[in-house]
């Protein structure tokens, strides 16, 4: 039998990267976390971290028990929910989306959501990726409607994560200029075509994957104006601020004097999803992912 508070140990021990720090969170010894850490080698019959003077590093059966420690820690906070519940006789769903996510998937999926389950009461939290997906391992919340770049999702550990994820679709960034640009009347544009030009955007992982993208165009952007909100970053650039860099769902509503221009590819995309703890498969949350499935469909149809 694997000892669930030693689990916890490895699971802090993954996060710090030390025994150390570690053991601060924990306020424990480092002692007892080195102990703790054997005692589940031993019980396992494989090492789980590697030791250096840098630090100690998960091995591959460490990260299948991490993965292993962050399913059994959501589902004791989800059954202490159940229990509360009781009560009540009301079961609780927690949601944690990004904005221009949530504003055009989530309304009718929340709508298919009560309508099938009316006695559940429906918790929303905004929430970039980088910060939902962690509360979803925590068991904070039941789902994070996210998206990735490219690569893993924000955290991923590979196989061993305890998230699973449910594609929805791909959300293609477009080019965001004046009607009275030279390149407004293009059909497609190539990133490196707008080296010259300054930028203003509405999120900084957008920045960060311009910068990305004009580097093996062979540019530096300059950019002008930084925001958190798409909208804002369009009302910007009709301002004649700049241009900018704008996934398809966040261009509405529409602003007059703008154009939207396909870059051609390699296309920079999001990937959006749905975050869940693995083995997760309570009715209410299958009922969510399937409505925004469908939410998804119907924008990809549009």
């Amino acid at each position: 039998m694997i000892d669930v508070q030693r689990l916890r140990v490895l699971r802090a021990v993954a996060e710090h990267g030390s025994f150390n720090q570690a053991a601060t969170a924990l306020h424990l010894t480092p002692s007892a976390v080195s102990q703790h850490v054997a005692a589940l080698e031993r019980s396992l019959g494989a090492q789980v971290v590697a030791r250096s003077t840098r630090g100690v590093t998960l091995t591959p059966a460490g990260r299948i028990m991490v993965g292993a420690a962050e399913s059994v820690a959501a589902e004791l906070v989800h059954a202490k929910q159940r229990v509360d519940q009781l009560g009540s006789g009301r079961s609780q769903i927690t949601i944690a989306t990004f904005t221009s996510g949530g504003r055009l998937l989530l309304p009718g999926a929340l709508a298919r959501l009560t309508t099938t389950h009316p006695d559940t009461v429906v918790h929303v939290r905004e929430a970039e990726p980088e910060d939902s997906l962690p509360l979803v391992r925590q068991g904070a919340v039941d789902l994070a409607l996210a998206y990735h770049f490219d690569g893993p999702l924000p955290g991923q550990r590979g196989s061993s994560s305890s998230l699973a994820w449910t594609a929805l679709m791909e959300d293609p960034l477009h080019v965001v200029l004046p009607n009275a640009h030279p390149l407004a009347d293009r059909e497609s544009l190539d990133i490196g075509e707008l080296a010259a030009e300054p930028w203003v955007l509405g999120c900084l992982k957008t920045e960060t994957y311009l910068r990305r993208y004009a580097e093996r165009a062979g540019f530096e952007p300059e950019v002008r104006g930084t925001t958190t909100d798409y909208f804002f970053a369009r009302s910007l650039v009709a301002a004649g601020m700049g241009i900018s860099l704008i996934p398809s769902i966040a261009q509405t509503p529409q602003i007059a004097g703008l154009r939207t221009i396909p870059i051609a590819p390699p296309t920079p995309t999001r990937h959006i999803g749905v975050a869940t703890i693995l083995r997760r498969n309570h009715p209410q949350v299958m009922t969510l992912i399937q409505a925004l499935q469908g939410q998804a469909a119907a924008l990809d149809a549009t």
